[in-house]
C-alpha cells in the first residue's frame, strides 16, 4: 500500500478489483525512427515491457495512486432521480507484479471499493485521470460480488486528463442488453454516453475527442497550395455520390470554401487508433513513412542520379528480386533511418535494394505470360469478382447515348468462333460457356481527360470461353478510345484476337496489358478502396452514435471495425489524395476518386453478400440440391467456391447470435437503438443513395441477419480476397501493370517496328515506368502484410470476456472450429490437381481465403477487419 492511499480506504465492507492499463510511453515512440528497432518490431511484434521497473514503482506512489480515481455505478439501486447510485471515489493501490492474464505492456493495480448491500450490483463505473498525460485503460475486474461472483468491464480505451472531457468517462460491465431490457438504473447512463459520442456537429476535432460524425470527401485536394491540387467534393450530390467519412471539422480552404484544409494530422475518434500499442498501427505508420519519405527518395534516385527512367528488359525487372536495385552509397544514409527499411526491403551488402520475389513468379518466371493465366486471374487473382456471364450478344453499354454515342461492342461472332472449336456463339451462350470482363463503362467517360495527360489508354472488354476442362480461354479483346471529334460520335474501337507467333503475338500480348491496366485500376479504386474501406466507414460511425456498447449488435460488429477509420484516414492523407500514390501510379490520375464515385452510383448493399453477387453476375444459378443453394456455372472458381464456405459459416454464426437476443421479429421493430442506427446508415452515412428501394427496411430478424452477415463479409473475407494478394500478384509489375503510356502501335509505324524488333523494350515503354513501379512495389508490399497481433475471423482480442452470455460464447467457439475445418477443406482442394484453376500455369495455389495466417507477407488469412 502506498503512503496516503490507505487513509482513503475504510476497511469495512469493500469490493476488491484489479485494473489493467498501459502507459502512453510503454512503447518508446523514438524507436520508430530506428531502422534496427523497427525491424525487430515487425519481426516479433511490439516488444512491450510488461509491468514497471523498480525505479518506476516509486514514481507510481505519487502519480498513479493519487491521480486515477474510480467510482462504481449500481445496476440495481437508484438514487432519488432514478439513476443508478454512484459510489465513493476509490484510487489505484499497489502494483500486481504477477498475474496470469497480464498481457505485453500491461500493468495491473489492486483497487478496493467501498460498497455495501444497499448499493446493489455494480453495472458501470466512472474513471478520472488527473495526470497530464493519457493512459490506455484495458479492463477492470471486480471479485467476489455477493450472489454474483466476478464482474468484468472490458474497456480498451484511452483516458485523457479530465479537463479534456465535457462529460465523465463511463464504462459498462460486459453484460449485453437490448434497450428495452436495460436495467432501469443504467438507462440514463446508456443514453448519455451515446449523446457524448454523437457530439453536436460543430467545432474542429482534437486528438482526445471521441466524437463520431459524418462529412463528405472534401479533403482530398489542396487548392490553397496550387490550382492543380484542387479536387471536386466527392459525396453530397447525385452527380458525384459517395459514402460519408468521419468528420474532422477542419477550416475551409481559402480558394475553395467547399473544401477542407489539410495537414499532417487527420482526426479520428481516439479509440479508433491505439497509438502504436499494436503492430497493426505500426504497419499504418510505416505505410505513411514509405509514402512520404521512401518513395520520394527512390523517385529522385531513378530520375536524377541514375538517369535511367526506363526498364530495358524483363531481366532488369526480375533483378529487383534477385540481385537488387543498385543504390548510390550516399543515398543509403538517407534511407536507413526510415522505419522498416531493413525489413520491408532486403539489402545486399551496402549497395542494393532487393524486393521479395512475388509468388506469381516464384515457381515459373514466364508462366504469367500465358493466356490461361491471364484468364485464370479473373477468378483466382486479386480482383476475382468482376467477371460476368455473357447472356446477350453483342455486349451493350449502359452509357448515355446522347453524351457518349453508341457504345455497343464491335466484337462479332466471327471474331469469337474462330477459336471456339466449332461451337457457335448461340450454343456457347445457351450452354453458359461465354463470359466477359467488362471495364468499358467505368473507364470510358473519363478516357478523353485521361488521355490528355501523359497516360494513354483504352476502355476494354474481354470475351472469355469456358473450356471443357474447366479452364478459361480469352477469345477477343476490344480496345476503345474516344472519337477524335467528340464523345457523342461514339468510341473508336478495335478488336484483337489471340495469336501465338510473330509480331501479331506481341500485339495480342500488348492488348492483354491494357486489359490488366483497366483491371488493376478498377481493383484499387473500386474493389479495394470503395467497396470495402469506404463503404464500411459509415456503418462504423452509425454504430458508435446509436448502438450502445452493451447492445448485442454493437458487440457483434465491433471486431470487424478495428483500425478501419485509422487506415482510411491514412488513405486520405497519402493514397487517394491529390497527387497521392494512386493518382500518381494508376491510370485514373487526378480523376481517380471521381471514377470510383461513378461506380458507387450502381452500388447496392444487398448485393454485396457473396451469393447475391454471384447470382447478379450470372456465374451461379439457384439450385436447392447444390451446396449453399447455388450451382456455380464455372465449377472450378476458387474465389467463389472457397468464399461460399466462408459466407455460410459467417451467416450461421450471425443467425445463432441474432436469434439468441431477438426472440421475435417484433423485437427488431421495437429496438429503438437499432432502428436509429439503420435509419442513419441509410439516410446519412450512405445518404446519396437513400432513395434506393433496395435498402432493407429492418423490420425482421432475417433482414438483420443478412445485413450483419454482409457487413462482416465485406470487412473480413471480401477485403482479404482483394487485399492480401496485391503484392503476390501485382508485385511483379509485368504481370499487373498499373498504367499505360502509349497507345497500340499501328502497322507501318515506328512503334510497330519496335515491337517486332525488341518486344520487351516496347512493352516496358508502354506500361508502368520504373519510378512508378518502384512506388507500387513499395506500397503494395506494406498493404499485403499481416501484423503480428492480427485478429483473424473466429478470434476476439477480449477472449471470452466480450459478453457474459454463455450461449453466444459457445456459438462463437463453434464458428472458430468451423473455420478451422473449412481451412483444411481448402487445403485439400489445392492438392487436387484436377482443379487447374486453383494453381494455374504459375503453380500458385489459391490461398487468399484460408482463414488463418502467420504475420508478414503470406498471401492468406482473413483478418476480422479492414486494418490495412
Amino acid at each position: 500500500m502506498y503512503p496516503g492511499v490507505k487513509n482513503w480506504i475504510k476497511r469495512g465492507q469493500k469490493v476488491k478489483g484489479t485494473v489493467l492499463l498501459m502507459q502512453k510511453n510503454v512503447l518508446d515512440i523514438n524507436a520508430l525512427t530506428s531502422a534496427t528497432s523497427a525491424t525487430g518490431l515487425i519481426k516479433g511484434g511490439f516488444k512491450l515491457a510488461g509491468g514497471f521497473t523498480n525505479t518506476l514503482i516509486d514514481t507510481c506512489t505519487s502519480t498513479w495512486g493519487l491521480s486515477v480515481a474510480f467510482r462504481l455505478i449500481s445496476a440495481t439501486s437508484t438514487d432519488g432521480s432514478g439513476k443508478g447510485k454512484v459510489g465513493k471515489k476509490t484510487y489505484l493501490e499497489g502494483l500486481v507484479t504477477s498475474l496470469p492474464i497480464l498481457g505485453a505492456g500491461q500493468t495491473a493495480f489492486d483497487i478496493h471499493f467501498e460498497w455495501d448491500s444497499e448499493m446493489g450490483i455494480p453495472g458501470a463505473f466512472y474513471v478520472e485521470n488527473n495526470m497530464q498525460g493519457e493512459f490506455f485503460l484495458v479492463s477492470l475486474t471486480l471479485e467476489d460480488i455477493p450472489n454474483h461472483g466476478t464482474i468484468h468491464f472490458v474497456c480498451n480505451s484511452w483516458i485523457y486528463n479530465t479537463t479534456n472531457y465535457k462529460t465523465e468517462r463511463i464504462f459498462f460491465a460486459n453484460k449485453t442488453y437490448l434497450p428495452s431490457e436495460t436495467p432501469a438504473p443504467l438507462i440514463y447512463y446508456r443514453q448519455e454516453e451515446l449523446k457524448t459520442l454523437r457530439g453536436d456537429g460543430t467545432g474542429e476535432r482534437v486528438e482526445s475527442d471521441r466524437i463520431y460524425d459524418y462529412d463528405v470527401y472534401n479533403d482530398l485536394g489542396s487548392p490553397d497550395k496550387k490550382a492543380s491540387l484542387a479536387r471536386p467534393v466527392i459525396g453530397g450530390s447525385s452527380n458525384m455520390p459517395y459514402p460519408r467519412r468521419g468528420r474532422t471539422g477542419r477550416k475551409p480552404s481559402k480558394k475553395d470554401p467547399k473544401s477542407e484544409t489539410r495537414g499532417d494530422y487527420f482526426y479520428i475518434p481516439r479509440d479508433e487508433s491505439f497509438g502504436h500499442l499494436k503492430s497493426s498501427d505500426f504497419l499504418v505508420y510505416i505505410l505513411k513513412s514509405a509514402s512520404q519519405n521512401l518513395v520520394p527518395q527512390l523517385r529522385s534516385i531513378v530520375t536524377l542520379q541514375l538517369n535511367n527512367p526506363e526498364f530495358t528488359s524483363f531481366d532488369e525487372v526480375r533483378s529487383l528480386y534477385e540481385g537488387g536495385f543498385k543504390l548510390p552509397t550516399n543515398i543509403l544514409s538517407k534511407l536507413s533511418p526510415i522505419p522498416f527499411f531493413k525489413e520491408v526491403f532486403r539489402t545486399d551488402g551496402e549497395s542494393a535494394l532487393k524486393f521479395p520475389p512475388p509468388k506469381v513468379i516464384q515457381v515459373n518466371q514466364s508462366a504469367w505470360m500465358t493466356d490461361e493465366e491471364f484468364a485464370r486471374e479473373m477468378i483466382a487473382g486479386v480482383n476475382p469478382h468482376i467477371i460476368k456471364r455473357l447472356q446477350k450478344f453483342p455486349p451493350k453499354s449502359k452509357l448515355d447515348r446522347q453524351l457518349y454515342g453508341d457504345n455497343t461492342s464491335t466484337i462479332t461472332k466471327e471474331h469469337l468462333e474462330t477459336n471456339m472449336g466449332g461451337v457457335t456463339v448461340e450454343q456457347a451462350i445457351q450452354n453458359n460457356k461465354l463470359y466477359i470482363l467488362d471495364h468499358h463503362d467505368s473507364i470510358y467517360p473519363f478516357l478523353r481527360k485521361i488521355n490528355a495527360t501523359d497516360t494513354k489508354t483504352y476502355a476494354t472488354r474481354t470475351i472469355i470461353f469456358l473450356q471443357n476442362d474447366g479452364t478459361l480461354k480469352p477469345l477477343a479483346i476490344e480496345l476503345s478510345k474516344p472519337h477524335p471529334q467528340a464523345d457523342s460520335f461514339g468510341p473508336v474501337s478495335k478488336v484483337y484476337l489471340p495469336v501465338s507467333e510473330g509480331v501479331e503475338a506481341s500485339i495480342w500480348f500488348l492488348a492483354k496489358a491494357f486489359v490488366v491496366v483497366n483491371d488493376a485500376t478498377h481493383h484499387q479504386l473500386c474493389s479495394h478502396w470503395l467497396n470495402t474501406h469506404a463503404v464500411v466507414e459509415p456503418f462504423i460511425i452509425a454504430t458508435n452514435r446509436h448502438l450502445s456498447v452493451v447492445h448485442p449488435i454493437h458487440k457483434l460488429l465491433l471486431p470487424h471495425y478495428r483500425d478501419t477509420m485509422n487506415i482510411n484516414a491514412l488513405a486520405r492523407n497519402v493514397l487517394v489524395n491529390a497527387e497521392g500514390i494512386i493518382e500518381s501510379t494508376f491510370l485514373g490520375g487526378a480523376y481517380s476518386v471521381e471514377m470510383s464515385s461513378s461506380v458507387y452510383k450502381d452500388w447496392v448493399f444487398t448485393e454485396q453478400g457473396l451469393p447475391h453477387d454471384l447470382l447478379k453476375r450470372g456465374v451461379a444459378v439457384e439450385d436447392p440440391t447444390s451446396p449453399h443453394g447455388l450451382r456455380l456455372l464455372i465449377e472450378d472458381y476458387p474465389y467463389a467456391v472457397d468464399g461460399l464456405d466462408i459466407w455460410a459459416a459467417i451467416k450461421l454464426w450471425v443467425e445463432e447470435y441474432v436469434n439468441f437476443y431477438y426472440k421475435s421479429d417484433a423485437a427488431i421493430v421495437q429496438d429503438s437503438e437499432l432502428q436509429a442506427f439503420w435509419k442513419e446508415v441509410v439516410e446519412v452515412g450512405h445518404g446519396d443513395l437513400k432513395n434506393a428501394t433496395w435498402w432493407f427496411k429492418m423490420q425482421n430478424r432475417a433482414e438483420l441477419i443478412e445485413a450483419c452477415t454482409i457487413l462482416i463479409w465485406i470487412a473480413s473475407a471480401l477485403h482479404a480476397a482483394v487485399n492480401f494478394g496485391q503484392y503476390p500478384y501485382g508485385g511483379y509489375i509485368l504481370n499487373r501493370p498499373t498504367k499505360s503510356r502509349r497507345l497500340m502501335p499501328e502497322k507501318g509505324s515506328a512503334e510497330y517496328d519496335e515491337v517486332s524488333k525488341n518486344f520487351q523494350k516496347a512493352y516496358l515503354k508502354t506500361i508502368t515506368p520504373k519510378n512508378d513501379a518502384l512506388t507500387d512495389l513499395t506500397i503494395l508490399e506494406v498493404l499485403s502484410r499481416h501484423a503480428s497481433d492480427e485478429q483473424y475471423l473466429g478470434q476476439r482480442n477480449e477472449g471470452e470476456l466480450w459478453t457474459s452470455d454463455t450461449l453466444p460464447l459457445e456459438s462463437f467457439k463453434r464458428f472458430g472450429r468451423k473455420l478451422a475445418e473449412i481451412e483444411q477443406k481448402l487445403i485439400g482442394r489445392n492438392n487436387d490437381e484436377s482443379l487447374r484453376n486453383r494453381y494455374g500455369p504459375v503453380k500458385m495455389p489459391y490461398t487468399l481465403l484460408y482463414p488463418s495466417s502467420e504475420e508478414g507477407l503470406t498471401c492468406r488469412g482473413i483478418p476480422n477487419s479492414i486494418s490495412i
